[in-house]
């Protein structure tokens, strides 16, 4: 069982700080067991922001991952995510980011894709998401998951090619199907997973904090420095960092 105290601890150690703004991805799980929860999580990284701070967690409607049907892998789909109604409680997100989003005090958008805020800064979710805090110094908190949960990556994306969103794209027979307002859908996997390229780069560089709490492996560090290398990177060789052949006219040369 991991205490209140013990979490305290270790996320002081780590650094975290009266006045910070904070991105937080979780899962609840990660820990084995933890002292109280979801809301020892919420109400240990409040005591450590303090409401000079904010705090910002992921709130998209969408489910996990569902079951391919035998059809589905014959149209070529690889993930099949279902866009929820505003009243579900319990989403992807995981138990800390649902009940954090709920919470009087937490400002959160109505869209698909919004994210939840609470502290000094908590409009700012609402009006751009994550963007204020990426540009203010703004850190980043994952507990018990890796960069392939960290929101802020995908604000460094505009300058991915088309192409390469294209070849991943579902046709019009599976958006009849699944229509899009509905459903995430995706045919095929780039051969990288480039956001872990990403991490080891951070690692490399020595931009990531880390530490084990109970089994929860926690990771700390300054959001805009690592969310940058994603960017340089796209800008070097979008088609090389995640693995793919240049494109021309939706054909491999």
């Amino acid at each position: 069982m991991v205490s209140k105290k013990e979490l305290k601890d270790a996320l002081i150690n780590l650094g975290l700080e009266k006045g910070m703004a904070l991105e937080v991805h979780s899962s609840l799980s990660s820990f084995g067991e933890l002292e109280g929860g979801a809301m020892t999580v919420i109400d240990t990284l409040k005591e450590l922001v303090t409401d000079q701070g904010s705090i910002f967690m992921p709130a998209l409607r969408l489910s996990p991952e569902l079951p391919l049907t035998d059809e589905d892998k014959k149209l070529g789909i690889t993930v099949k995510i279902k866009v929820l109604p505003r009243e579900e409680k319990r989403t992807a997100m995981g138990l800390i980011a649902d009940t954090f989003r709920t919470l009087p005090g937490t400002l959160c958008g109505a869209d698909v894709i919004s994210t939840a805020g609470w502290g000094k800064h908590a409009d700012e979710a609402v009006k751009g998401g994550l963007d204020w805090a990426i540009h203010n110094g703004g850190k980043a908190l994952l507990l018990g998951v890796d960069i392939y949960k960290l929101t802020a990556m995908h604000y460094m994306e505009e300058i991915t090619p088309k192409e390469i969103g294209e070849v991943f794209a579902p046709n019009a027979e599976v958006n009849k199907i699944y229509p899009p307002e509905e459903w995430f859908i995706e045919c095929g996997h780039p051969p990288v997973k480039a956001w872990y390229k990403i991490q080891d780069l951070a690692y490399e560089r020595g931009l990531i904090k880390e530490s084990m709490i109970g089994s929860c492996k926690a990771m700390f560090f300054d959001i805009l420095n690592v969310v940058s290398i994603y960017r340089e990177e796209l800008e070097r060789d979008p088609f090389g960092l995640w693995g793919m052949k240049k494109m021309n006219n939706s054909e491999e040369k």
